[in-house]
């Protein structure tokens, strides 16, 4: 499948909200929570004012003219937080683009520049279940903290 990665326009900001619903990990026989859980204060430092802060930069895969997914990162206390000068990251794609090497993609070009731009390391959070986390292991991210139900992931630029 032919697909670029390129910078998030300004105007394509709101769909981060569909991509921060999309990115909720839901185990396999487990209903889907309704899309309103994004407007939860904990989950809304995703996505809140992006583009406002320094430190908020994202990138877009785009298909046949479509989004089919988001990378994006900003300095926000969330579940990945570490510390007040590391990134937290962010990233999904739509279902039918999973699986097929978009993810990565998107993963190196973020990561990339994020060290273009001085940052020394990025973090997430990712449930121990969810098999993204096999991805974040092959660009780079390595387990800090974890507790019985997620890892808290950093990748040192």
């Amino acid at each position: 499948m032919d697909y670029i990665i390129r910078k998030l326009k300004k105007h394509e900001y709101p769909l981060l909200d569909n991509f921060l619903y999309e990115a909720i990990f839901i185990p396999e026989g487990i209903e889907a929570p309704p899309k309103t859980i994004i407007t939860s204060p904990e989950l809304q430092v995703y996505v809140e004012h992006f583009g406002e802060l320094k430190d908020d930069w994202g990138l877009a895969a785009e298909v046949d003219g479509k989004i089919a997914g988001a990378v994006w990162v900003r300095i926000m206390n969330d579940y990945g937080h570490i510390d007040d000068e590391t990134p937290s990251l962010a990233i999904s794609l739509y279902k039918e683009y999973r699986g097929l090497g978009i993810g990565t993609a998107m993963m190196k070009e973020i990561l990339a520049l994020l060290k273009a731009h001085g940052y020394q390391q990025v973090s997430l959070s990712v449930q121990k279940a969810n098999y993204a986390a096999k991805l974040y292991r092959k660009v780079g991210f390595e387990v800090v903290k974890e507790n019985e139900e997620e890892y808290i992931m950093v990748n040192y630029l």
